[in-house]
């Protein structure tokens, strides 16, 4: 991943030399809750749900003229997580809640297609890949895990330019790792851990509001 953000720093400062345009892209917006859940046995499950929120980051990206563009782009969630769960060995049999604190750090390479229709209006629709980095907290222990999962989402919306060089941005997206809770966390009497061979995927709807810079072209 070091040498994937190199290389796109490398073609950004490419860019401005030779005048292909660039650009940086805020964003703000707000995730909704999405219930995770894994019921692998009848005395070992788990069920919880990631609580709604603000999300905030930002991305560099390449526009290709008449094809569209390539972003690379890092978002940043603070939440908690809710969870009852049960099992056997982990929990001595009983059934136990915690109210977990998690971060979600996404990590993405975007490819996306604009439809320029006027000079104001430029929808776009789009799709990316990458990871997921998500660390978890039982807030009565200070016990702390993280896990690294694939990513993908999915982006539709549209740029209003408001100046030559100025786009205010709106969008909706749907980002989802896969194995995102289940496969990378446990929940027992330490409250957290590496374990479990079930997993349950995690489907982030949200809306996004930010500015776009156009700083080469």
């Amino acid at each position: 991943m070091k040498k994937l953000l190199l290389v796109f720093v490398l073609t950004g400062l490419s860019s401005l030399v030779f005048g292909q345009e660039l650009r940086i892209n805020m964003y703000g917006g707000y995730v909704f809750k999405d219930r995770v859940d894994s019921y692998y046995s009848r005395t070992s499950y788990y069920d919880g749900q990631i609580q709604d929120g603000g999300r905030f980051g930002g991305g560099i990206e390449y526009l290709i003229p008449d094809k569209g563009g390539i972003e690379l782009q890092y978002l940043r969630q603070n939440t908690n997580a809710p969870t009852v769960y049960l099992d056997d060995i982990l929990s001595g049999g009983q059934l136990r809640q915690t109210d977990f604190d998690l971060r979600l750090n996404w990590l993405m390479l975007n490819g996306t297609r604009y439809f320029q229709v006027s000079e104001q209006l430029e929808p776009f629709a789009g799709a990316g890949i990458g990871m997921g980095i998500f660390s978890l907290t039982n807030p009565s222990n200070n016990n702390e895990r993280s896990t690294t999962r694939l990513a993908y989402s999915v982006r539709g919306g549209i740029n209003i330019w408001l100046l030559e060089n100025l786009a205010f941005r709106t969008q909706a997206s749907l980002f989802s790792a896969v194995e995102s809770m289940g496969g990378g966390f446990y929940f027992g009497t330490g409250g957290s851990g590496i374990g479990l061979n079930s997993y349950s995927s995690m489907f982030q709807f949200a809306f996004d509001g930010g500015l776009v810079f156009r700083v080469g072209q």
